[in-house]
């Protein structure tokens, strides 16, 4: 909660004052009210559990010197500021000057980039006869496995008229068991493709997707064991994934592709989508990306939100992340 951080252009407290004679001078009650403006709106913007408040202001060398009292819960900050008597410069310290109109200026532009940004990141995806869909998870992160929930019964649905991705985040949160059971899943996904799916449905239906479940779902469909530690092994050695660490780099390339920067991620036709994590949701948002949409996207899915983690029933609908 520093306001020294948020500094974007400086100058020294001597020379900006030999450069800023205006004669239009606010008072101290203005002075106040248009601080307290540009520090809540434009400096602390991403901030706005933050209280500002003067706690004093009075004259002193031809400028108003102002005591800022920044509140974050049970923590204060008090910084002892400066500002010009026209209100055009603003000293955060005395060594450092910051012209209030070119700063308000710079954050307006910044904002209006990053939304930009995201209206194009959010875009549609292009139609194709066959979309590509790559779901981009963590294993154990509870809004990754809440999407998978959901958007089993519409790969089920829709099956070979899309091509369905299951992929990692290059990092994990949840542990060396996250990174253990990532590997579990790409080695399935390359061993046994057609087998995912079940695989899934019934790993996630256990109560804390622990070692003894995975196994016991692999046992019951055919999944060959010793392939899959044969498997783990060697891509452990491969993509550098160490106990202890958290990169996991065996999806590296599509994340820096895409932009992946927590988990859940949709990715449709290249595009990052966003959606409702309800098997409905997900089937409109699939199927948004065929040119022509085939039969089976007319199914009624269900619109009720999986429970986020293991195990069934529904939940609240979320668009939270682990990242």
């Amino acid at each position: 909660m520093l306001l020294m951080a948020t500094t974007l252009s400086g100058c020294n407290l001597k020379d900006a004052l030999s450069k800023n004679q205006s004669k239009k001078i606010i008072n101290q009650e203005q002075a106040k009210e248009m601080l307290v403006k540009f520090i809540k709106e434009t400096l602390l913007a991403g901030n706005p559990d933050t209280q500002v408040e003067v706690a004093d202001i009075k004259e002193e060398n031809g400028l108003y010197k102002i005591a800022i009292s920044l509140k974050m819960g049970e923590q204060e900050q008090l910084v002892e500021t400066y500002l010009s008597k026209d209100g055009k410069l603003f000293f955060p310290s005395a060594e450092m000057a910051m012209n209030i109109d070119e700063v308000t200026k710079q954050a307006q532009e910044a904002k209006k980039a990053a939304e930009e940004a995201a209206q194009q990141v959010a875009k549609e995806p292009v139609k194709n006869d066959k979309p590509v869909v790559d779901l981009f998870v963590m294993s154990y992160c509870p809004y990754g496995t809440q999407i998978e929930k959901g958007i089993i019964p519409v790969v089920e649905a829709l099956g070979n008229k899309i091509t369905f991705n299951l992929k990692f985040v290059n990092y994990t949160m949840h542990g060396d068991k996250e990174a253990v059971e990532n590997m579990r899943q790409y080695c399935i996904i390359k061993n046994s493709p057609a087998k995912l799916v079940g695989y899934l449905k019934c790993f996630l239906k256990s109560k804390a997707g622990e070692v003894a479940d995975a196994e016991k779902c692999m046992g019951a469909l055919g999944i060959n064991k010793v392939g899959i530690d044969s498997c783990m092994k060697t891509s452990n050695e491969q993509f550098g994934v160490k106990a202890g660490e958290t990169a996991f780099n065996v999806n590296k390339e599509d994340n820096e592709k895409y932009g992946i920067e927590g988990s859940p991620t949709l990715v449709i036709n290249g595009a990052t989508v966003s959606s409702g994590r309800d098997s409905a949701s997900l089937l409109k948002a699939i199927c948004g990306a065929f040119k022509t949409a085939p039969a089976a996207c007319q199914k009624k899915l269900s619109e009720a939100t999986p429970s986020a983690g293991f195990g069934e029933g529904t939940g609240s609908s979320t668009e939270a992340t682990c990242n």
